[in-house]
């Protein structure tokens, strides 16, 4: 038998809180360990007595949720995929309504549950929204090999705990036919999954850099509209994440293209742009997480003026930057687009972390610069 390990998430705690209350629903990308996470948050809250679990992608499941066929008594219910169920709203709006008082329900899904929930009945009020995403480093330990770690084997569990780059590989090529030929199927109605498939291959090699629709519907031969909905769609299903232009026209800030960022960092096959990409899902999934279990405003976005000086993230809070972030493989003198963007806002606190290196200063201008292990760990825990 196959030894399970269980990493503790640090969304956790948020989760066992709002599932005393309402149902939670737990978004995110397949196999990044939402079913593990509600199978541990039910059986704690029950006194470690397993719950009942229902998967849509089981036949026999499927059957029993069509009918309506749900186990007696009291105890927490596990719902993974419901969503894929044209009826699925229905069916968890009756169960809460009717039963809500005696059973807890978790629904998991590998798509946005907040996006496949529009029409039918609402179910708003009833449930708490939670997003997990791939294991950040504060989860598997916090120190610069844990980083390296991650890096090489991605964040997903199970490609991680295996540590090894030809079965991680294997299994991220795997993992991205499944996710396109599965989701998306059941999801949503694509004519030309050769074309998608196509995209999902190219957007890698275009991480880091404004992302032009235009730029993909010449290469793709498709309309700007076909492209515009295929990029949703993969955003949609937790294949890539967009973040978008901070600035005005006081510091001549670019408005319009984001920039993408993929869950599973090893598409990436450029060193530097795989670093931003890991940084971008930590700092995302903090944001969400602050969303989510908080209520508060936060947001990624990053910075690219008409001079063509950048700085890879910033962090608001309702609309106002709290903090910017560049990133860097090695090197660290301070980075141009930094430097700009910290003189225009010099109350705003603003780091160059770097991979390479244990140093922790903060320069003549204000500007810290640390190693990226310790600020992503501090970062998170924050």
């Amino acid at each position: 038998m196959k030894k399970t390990t269980y990493l503790s998430r640090f969304i956790e705690p948020a989760v066992r809180a709002d599932l005393a209350r309402k149902m939670v629903f737990i978004g995110g990308p397949r196999q990044c360990g939402k079913t593990t996470l509600a199978r541990h948050c039910a059986a704690q809250a029950s006194q470690n007595l397993p719950p009942w679990y229902l998967n849509w992608d089981i036949a026999a499941d499927r059957s029993a949720i069509i009918r309506d066929e749900f186990p007696s008594g009291k105890g927490n219910l596990i719902l993974d995929e419901i969503h894929k169920y044209t009826r699925w709203r229905q069916v968890v709006k009756g169960l809460y309504d009717g039963r809500g008082h005696e059973i807890g329900i978790i629904v998991t899904g590998s798509a946005r549950l907040d996006h496949y929930r529009r029409g039918g009945d609402s179910l708003q009020g009833r449930y708490h929204y939670h997003r997990l995403f791939p294991l950040t480093l504060p989860e598997i330990g916090g120190g610069r090999r844990d980083l390296e770690s991650l890096l090489a084997y991605g964040g997903f569990p199970e490609p991680f705990l295996m540590a090894s780059q030809t079965e991680s590989r294997r299994w991220s090529r795997e993992y991205q036919s499944r996710v396109l030929d599965t989701d998306l199927r059941d999801l949503e109605r694509v004519m030309d999954l050769a074309l998608l498939e196509r995209l999902s291959v190219r957007l890698p090699e275009l991480v880091g850099s404004p992302l032009s629709i235009n730029a993909l519907r010449e290469d793709l031969q498709v309309s700007h509209q076909t492209v515009t909905r295929w990029v949703q769609l993969l955003e949609n299903i937790y294949q890539i994440f967009r973040i978008y232009p901070f600035g005005t026209a006081a510091i001549k800030a670019v408005k319009k293209e984001p920039k993408h960022y993929h869950f599973d960092w090893t598409l990436v096959d450029d060193a530097e742009a795989r670093l931003e990409d890991l940084v971008a899902c930590h700092l995302y999934a903090w944001c969400c997480h602050q969303q989510d279990s908080l209520g508060m405003e936060y947001e990624l976005r990053y910075f690219r003026n008409v001079d063509k000086k950048e700085v890879d993230f910033v962090v608001c809070l309702k609309g106002k930057p709290v903090h910017f972030i560049e990133c860097k493989y090695s090197r660290t003198e301070i980075d141009d687009g930094l430097r700009y963007l910290h003189g225009r806002f010099p109350a705003i606190p603003a780091t160059q972390i770097v991979l390479e290196t244990d140093k922790d200063f903060v320069n003549r201008d204000g500007i810290r610069v640390r190693g990226a292990a310790a600020f992503l760990k501090e970062w998170q825990e924050s």
